[in-house]
């Protein structure tokens, strides 16, 4: 088998173990395309000073970042969500200083979920998360400010990063369940928004059933990395319409 041509770098919360084995299983289909994993300390999900300082400054976030420049990988990307509750501006900051610093380019789950929002036109979108009230309420109100209405949604009210990994899928269908009710016909789309949810691979299940996309934070951060290396990616089968409709 020859040598991939196109290498991913994947930014990666030290304490998330569902990011990785999702990320790996999508991609195994494209054997010209690797991905690299970096870690980065990141315990627990809230707005107190020590949860937020994980994140910015991004001074961690670029030491894992090194390593990818060290192995000249493609693109990186930061396979993350707290730019919806710091603000989408931390990923862009972020992506600048990673481009500027190492010379590639760069994403967030976050950035690209937006892509993926402006591109299908939907302005009311469902989101399912297993997040505290306080953060759920500010994601909310970032989307709004940008407007996009997230006033049906589910979340579980866990804040230790690591066990979130624990939350199934039955659990994740219920959500599903009643956020797609809430939004009464009316959503464009729903997002699963962590990258520690097994969700990915139940999303063409959702699709099937309630017939609308389903934007999963860990496929829209490497559905964007594909796209900005030029990867043709609609043969990818099983992880959303996202691959073949845009």
């Amino acid at each position: 088998m020859p040598a991939p041509s196109i290498r991913i770098g994947i930014l990666v919360p030290s304490s998330n173990t569902a990011l990785e084995p999702l990320t790996t299983r999508l991609l195994s289909s494209l054997p010209h395309v690797s991905v690299h994993f970096s870690r980065f300390s990141v315990t627990s999900i809230g707005l107190s000073s020590t949860q937020l300082s994980q994140f910015d400054p991004p001074d961690a976030i670029l030491t894992a970042a090194q390593l990818f420049a060290d192995a000249h990988v493609d693109v990186i990307g930061w396979s993350g969500t707290s730019a919806g509750w710091l603000g989408f501006d931390a990923d862009e900051k972020l992506c600048s200083l990673i481009e500027e610093k190492f010379g590639c380019k760069a994403t967030t789950s976050t950035l690209a979920l937006n892509k993926l929002l402006k591109a299908y036109g939907a302005t009311k979108v469902g989101l399912v998360t297993p997040y505290l009230d306080d953060v759920q309420e500010a994601i909310v109100k970032n989307y709004v400010a940008s407007g996009i209405d997230l006033s049906a949604e589910s979340h579980l009210r866990v804040s230790t990063n690591v066990e979130i990994a624990d939350i199934t899928e039955e659990m994740l269908d219920a959500q599903m369940a009643d956020v797609v009710k809430a939004g009464e016909g009316k959503l464009q789309a729903v997002t699963t928004f962590c990258t520690n949810l097994w969700a990915a691979q139940r999303v063409e299940h959702w699709e099937g059933e309630y017939g609308v996309p389903v934007l999963d934070t860990v496929t829209t951060v490497i559905w964007d990395c594909l796209k900005l290396c030029a990867v043709d990616a609609k043969g990818l089968k099983g992880w959303g319409r996202m691959f073949a409709d845009i």
